[in-house]
C-alpha cells in the first residue's frame, strides 16, 4: 500500500493499520467520514477492494416487483413517498395474476432474480406471499426469489401471530431464497423516532436477519443516509452490522442507500425539496463501508439512488457490485429519484468498462455466471 498517495495524517495511520491486517475501530470510522482527503480515502478503499475482488465488478440481471404500496406506517415513516393508506388515491395491491403479468419479463430466460418488496399491508399476509412465491417458482423455476425486508417479515409474524423463525421457514418452503437488506434505515433510536417512529427497531432488524442466517437464508444489509443522522449514528449502525457478520457470516453485501427528499414529509420538514445527497458524501459512504466492514466481501452501489455516473466513480471507492438491470423500480422513484427505471445489459457493461473494470454477471449468491472481457471462471466467487 503506497501511503505516499494519502495526505491526511489520520488516513495514513489507518492505512498502516490496514496494511498490518489490523481492524479499524469506531473512532477510526469517524475519522474516515471526517477526512477532507477524498482521493486518499478512495485509494485506501480501492486498494482493500482490489485485494478482495481484483478488478471484477459484478451485477445481476434482476427485476423489481413491488406488489403493494398499502402500508400501516403511511403516516409515521416521514421519509417515504411510496406508501398509501388502503383507501387513499393511488393505493394498490396486486392480484396473483398481476404479479405474474409483471414477472412475465423473465420469460426470456435472462432475468435471474426477482427482488420483491412493498408496504406493510394488513391484507398481504403469509398466505398472500406463499401463493405468490409458489406461482413464481412454478412459472420461472430458474429465477431466484429475494424478497421481503426484515420489517415485512416482522409485520407478517405480527399479523399471523407467529414467530419470525416460523414465518421464514414457511416462506422458504414456498420458494423464498434470500432476504433483501431494506428497512434498516438508520438504527439510532433517536433518528428512528424522527423519521420512522413505529418502524421495527434496529435491534429487531438485526434479530430477524440473525434468525434468517441461522436458517441458512442469506441476506443483504443497508443504511439510509443523508437525512437527520449524525456521523456517530452512521458508525454505530455499521458496528451493529459488522457485529452480526462476525457472529453469523450471513450477510452477502452492504448497500448504502441515499435519502431522497422529494415527495415526502421529512423533506418538507427539512426544507430539502429538490435537493439530494452530495457526491462526496455518497463516495464516503461506500468507501467507509468497505474499510470498516472488513468481514464483508461485497459492497454495492445502488445506481437508481445515486445515478449511474456516481456509481461508476464509486467503482474506484471500494465498490465491487452495482445494482443490476432492474426493470420498473417504483419505491425510490416515488420519492424523487430521476434515474431510469432500468438499464439494458449493454448500458451496464458500458458503465463498468468505462471505469476500467471487468464486468461479470453473477447470481444472487455472488457466484459468477458469465464474464465479459475477463477470464474469471463461471461459478467462481471473486476473492
Amino acid at each position: 500500500m503506497d501511503l505516499g498517495r494519502v495526505s491526511d495524517t489520520a488516513l495514513r495511520r489507518m492505512g498502516g493499520k490496514l496494511a498490518a491486517g489490523e481492524r479499524l475501530t469506531t473512532h477510526d470510522a469517524l475519522d474516515l467520514y471526517r477526512t477532507s482527503d477524498l482521493s486518499g480515502l478512495g485509494y485506501l478503499a480501492d486498494t482493500v477492494n482490489r485485494a478482495k475482488n481484483g478488478d471484477v465488478v459484478t451485477f445481476a440481471a434482476n427485476q423489481h416487483i413491488n406488489p403493494t404500496n398499502v402500508c400501516v406506517l403511511r403516516t409515521t415513516c416521514t421519509f417515504c413517498g411510496y406508501a398509501r393508506l388502503p383507501k387513499e388515491a393511488g393505493a394498490y395491491r396486486y392480484t396473483l395474476d398481476q404479479v405474474l403479468a409483471e414477472a412475465a419479463h423473465a420469460a426470456d430466460g435472462l432475468t435471474r432474480e426477482f427482488h420483491i418488496v412493498g408496504g406493510l399491508d394488513m391484507q398481504a399476509g403469509l398466505e398472500y406471499y406463499q401463493a405468490m412465491f409458489r406461482a413464481l417458482k412454478s412459472q420461472f423455476p430458474h429465477v431466484h426469489i429475494k424478497a421481503l425486508t426484515a420489517v415485512e417479515i416482522a409485520h407478517i409474524a405480527r399479523i399471523e401471530k407467529m414467530t419470525w423463525r416460523d414465518v421464514l421457514i414457511a416462506l422458504r418452503e414456498a420458494g423464498l431464497d434470500t432476504l433483501p437488506g431494506g428497512g434498516a434505515e438508520t438504527f439510532s433510536a433517536a433518528v428512528r423516532e424522527q423519521i420512522a417512529g413505529k418502524k421495527l427497531a434496529g435491534a429487531d432488524y438485526i434479530g430477524v436477519h440473525r434468525t434468517a442466517h441461522e436458517l441458512g437464508i442469506r441476506s443483504n444489509c443497508t443504511m439510509l443516509y443523508g437525512h437527520v443522522e449524525t456521523l456517530e449514528d452512521r458508525v454505530a449502525h455499521l458496528a451493529m452490522l459488522r457485529g452480526l457478520q462476525d457472529e453469523t457470516g450471513g450477510f452477502l453485501a452492504y448497500i448504502p442507500l441515499a435519502y431522497h427528499p422529494d415527495d415526502n414529509e421529512l423533506g418538507r420538514q427539512l426544507g430539502r425539496q429538490g435537493t439530494s445527497t452530495q457526491g462526496v458524501d455518497d463516495l464516503k459512504m461506500v468507501a467507509v463501508g468497505r474499510l470498516f466492514l472488513d468481514n464483508f466481501q461485497h459492497v454495492k452501489s445502488h445506481w437508481i439512488m445515486v445515478t449511474p455516473f456516481l456509481s461508476q466513480i464509486a467503482l474506484h471507492y471500494g465498490v465491487n457490485d452495482i445494482e443490476g438491470t432492474v426493470v420498473r423500480e417504483k419505491i425510490y422513484h416515488a420519492v424523487g429519484a430521476h434515474t431510469p427505471q432500468g438499464m439494458t445489459l449493454d448500458q451496464v457493461l458500458a458503465l463498468i468498462r468505462g471505469a476500467g473494470k471487468q464486468p461479470a454477471e453473477r447470481d444472487s449468491l455472488y457466484r459468477i455466471l458469465r464474464t465479459f472481457d475477463a477470464s474469471v471462471p463461471p461459478g467462481a466467487v471473486p476473492v
